[in-house]
C-alpha cells in the first residue's frame, strides 16, 4: 500500500520514532548522541521545535516535539541527514544509517501529552538500558533526568510539563515522579505508536488526501486522537489552505520571483552568481521550502543546482522573508 503524506501544521504535537536500517545500531558511543543532541539544540535556538520528551536507544530514538518556526520534514531532514553523513565519516562507513523515513503521528494533547511524556521516558528502562527508575533519574541520554532536576539539558521545554503538574517546581517534579513510577508495569503500548511509515511532504496540503469524511480522518494512522480532535484538524486545514497557496506550481513560482526582481526565469537556472540571480534563488527557496515545506531535492533538480545549494539559498532568503512573503500574498 503506498505511503501516504506526512501530515503537519504550525504549532502541532508530534511523536517522532527515528530507527535504525535493520534494526542497526544508530549510536555506538557518547560522542554520536551529543551530536545528535547539539544538532537538536541547534534546530530549537532557531526556533524551529520544542521538544518535551525524548530518549535515544541504541537502534532508535524517540522525541514528542512542537513544530515552531519550520515545518516538521524541514527539521527532520536537517537533523537527520547532518547526523547521518557525520556519524558515516566518524565511523568510516558508507551508505544509509536510518530505516526509511521516520515515522511521526499528530498527537491530540488530552490525553496523550502527559501519557506520551512517560512513555517516552520509560524506554531506557523498558529496555534494559538501566535497572530501575532511581538509575532512570540519572540516565543522561533521556528528557526524564532534565524534568526530574538531576540533569540540565536548556533546550527541553520542562517547565511546560511541569505546570501540568503543580504551581511549584518542587512539587511538580514529585508529582511528575509518582506519575512515572506507575507507569512502570505498562509495558510497550501500541495505543500510543501510531500508524506505519508515512512520506514526507510536508504542510496543511499534505492533508488534502484525507478529505474522504470523518471514519478516514478518524481512522488514518498518521494521527492519534479522538474525532472531534481530527474534525477540529480538518477545520484548522481549511484555514491554512486558504491562507497560502501550496499548490502554486514550482514554475508558477520561479517566474513569480523572477518577474518580481526583473530577470529572465532562465537566469536562475544554472550556476549564475549575479546578485539578483542569487536574490531570486533565495526568495524562490525560502518561500518553497521554508514557507511551503517542500522538497528541496526537486528545487534543486528545478534549478540544475545541488541540494546544499537550496538549503543555503533558504537561509539567505530569511533575510527578505517579508518581501517574499508579500509575493505570495499578492498571489492569492
Amino acid at each position: 500500500m503506498p505511503r501516504g503524506p506526512r501530515l503537519d501544521a504550525p504549532g502541532a504535537l508530534h511523536h517522532v520514532i527515528v530507527r535504525g536500517l535493520d534494526r542497526q545500531s544508530i549510536f555506538r558511543d557518547d560522542r554520536d548522541r551529543e551530536d545528535l543532541l547539539a544538532r537538536l539544540s541547534t534546530l530549537i535556538q532557531a526556533g524551529a521545535l520544542r521538544v518535551y520528551a525524548w530518549a535515544l536507544l541504541p537502534n532508535h530514538a524517540h522525541f514528542l516535539l512542537r513544530t515552531a518556526g519550520r515545518p516538521l520534514p524541514r527539521s527532520m531532514r536537517s537533523l537527520l541527514t547532518g547526523y547521518a553523513g557525520a556519524f558515516n565519516r566518524r565511523h568510516r562507513r558508507t551508505g544509509h544509517l536510518f530505516q526509511n523515513r521516520y515515522k511521526s503521528i499528530v498527537v491530540e494533547e488530552e490525553p496523550y501529552f502527559l501519557e506520551l511524556i512517560r512513555y517516552i521516558h520509560l524506554n531506557p528502562l523498558r529496555a534494559a538500558l538501566v535497572p530501575d527508575l532511581r538509575s532512570l533519574d540519572q540516565f543522561p541520554w533521556g528528557g526524564h533526568a532534565a524534568l526530574i532536576g538531576t540533569r540540565e539539558y536548556l533546550w527541553q521545554d520542562t517547565q511546560e510539563v511541569l505546570r501540568q503538574f503543580a504551581p511549584t517546581l518542587r512539587r511538580a517534579r514529585a508529582a511528575y515522579r509518582r506519575f512515572v513510577s506507575e507507569g512502570q508495569g505498562q509495558g510497550r503500548r501500541p495505543d500510543l505508536q501510531g500508524g506505519g511509515l508515512v512520506r514526507s511532504l510536508g504542510g496543511w496540503a499534505a492533508v488534502k488526501d484525507l478529505r474522504r469524511g470523518q471514519a478516514a480522518y478518524t481512522g488514518d494512522p498518521r494521527i492519534l486522537g479522538t474525532s472531534m480532535f481530527v474534525e477540529h484538524f480538518r477545520s484548522e486545514l481549511e484555514v491554512q489552505e486558504r491562507r497560502a497557496p501550496h499548490g502554486l506550481p514550482l514554475t508558477a513560482l520561479i517566474h513569480r520571483v523572477c518577474h518580481h526582481l526583473g530577470i529572465p526565469d532562465e537566469r536562475c537556472m544554472g550556476d549564475g552568481k549575479q546578485h539578483l540571480v542569487a536574490r531570486a534563488r533565495g526568495g524562490i527557496a525560502y518561500i518553497w521550502s521554508a514557507m511551503w515545506g517542500r522538497s528541496g531535492r526537486a528545487l534543486a533538480s528545478a534549478l540544475g543546482v545541488k541540494p546544499q545549494s537550496v538549503y543555503r539559498a533558504a537561509l539567505r532568503g530569511r533575510a527578505d522573508r517579508e518581501e517574499w512573503e508579500r509575493i505570495v500574498a499578492r498571489g492569492k
